[in-house]
């Protein structure tokens, strides 16, 4: 039995496999460790840092049932924790309370992970793949040929990070977007895509959370979702209705993931730029990522 944990800017992701591969626990909660921590250096909130102890605490809990030690648990920490002052401590405090021992990786170390873990279980063209995994703090862009992983970039760009820069809780303004759009624009377009990729594969929440809205599921299906098709045209439709509603729409829409209802205007600008860049009309989406990477490491 194996397990790992990804700690991420909005979610806190726990993966169990048995000695086979097989997924025994694929679990996420969606806690904003990252939220109020700011565009560059910052705190990580009291509340937010509560809520994330609270699930680590749980997932610790699990893993033991499960047969497995809490310092047997891989657990990786992203761009928030590589901003956030307060970090060390507050891992130091995980440590001493649920036996976890979270390791903060960088942003070349995350792409790799998330390259390694995206692309299992489906059927991909031979030539240039591209992975973009719109993260709450940062977003990777990992590029390579069959499985050989070639080219890793980290955009400083992510979901709550740009929704508290320009957007922020509430409805949102159509200038307001304007700015938020125009910041993805300048970073996005100074991503170097020398080939066009044969595929875009999306992973994580915000991506799957799209393909869920496009299947018109009202919970969660990882089976349904991971090898989805999202194309362009609709991530265009659904940046136009999440930009119109009010925040209590956005969650009755988002209803499958209510805690990315604020966030998915950005993820979703985010994934659709990158499409453009990458000259591609559409992109397969995963529901594996990073946390399988890291469990096989």
């Amino acid at each position: 039995m194996r397990a790992s944990i990804d700690i991420g800017s909005n979610s806190l992701l726990l993966l169990v496999q048995d000695a086979q591969g097989r997924t025994v626990v694929d679990e996420q909660n969606v806690v904003g460790l990252g939220k109020g921590l700011g565009p560059e250096r910052g705190l990580f909130r009291p509340d937010r840092m509560e809520a994330a102890m609270t699930v680590l605490r749980g997932y610790s809990e699990r893993a033991v049932a499960l047969g497995l030690r809490p310092e047997d648990i891989r657990a990786v920490a992203t761009s928030a924790s590589r901003r956030a002052m307060n970090a060390a401590s507050f891992y130091e405090d995980v440590f001493r309370k649920t036996g976890i021992r979270v390791q903060v990786i960088s942003g070349e170390d995350e792409a790799t992970y998330t390259w390694r873990g995206s692309l299992g279980g489906m059927e991909l063209p031979a030539g240039t793949l591209m992975v973009v995994d719109p993260g709450g703090g940062s977003t990777e862009v990992i590029t390579g040929e069959g499985r050989q992983l070639r080219t890793r970039c980290s955009l400083e760009i992510g979901t709550v990070r740009l929704t508290e820069m320009f957007l922020g809780y509430g409805s949102v303004s159509a200038s307001d977007y304007a700015r938020l759009r125009a910041h993805v624009d300048g970073v996005v377009g100074a991503l170097t895509v020398p080939v066009i990729p044969k595929a875009l594969v999306a992973v994580a929440g915000t991506a799957t959370t799209l393909m869920a809205l496009e299947l018109g599921l009202s919970t969660y299906d990882g089976e349904k979702i991971h090898g989805g098709t999202l194309s362009a045209a609709s991530l265009r439709t659904w940046i136009d209705r999440l930009m119109l509603a009010t925040p209590e729409e956005r969650k009755v829409m988002v209803a499958v993931s209510p805690g990315r209802a604020d966030t998915l205007l950005a993820g979703a600008t985010i994934l659709l730029r990158v499409l453009e860049q990458a000259r591609r009309q559409a992109c397969r989406v995963s529901d594996r990522g990073l946390r399988h990477g890291v469990v096989t490491r």
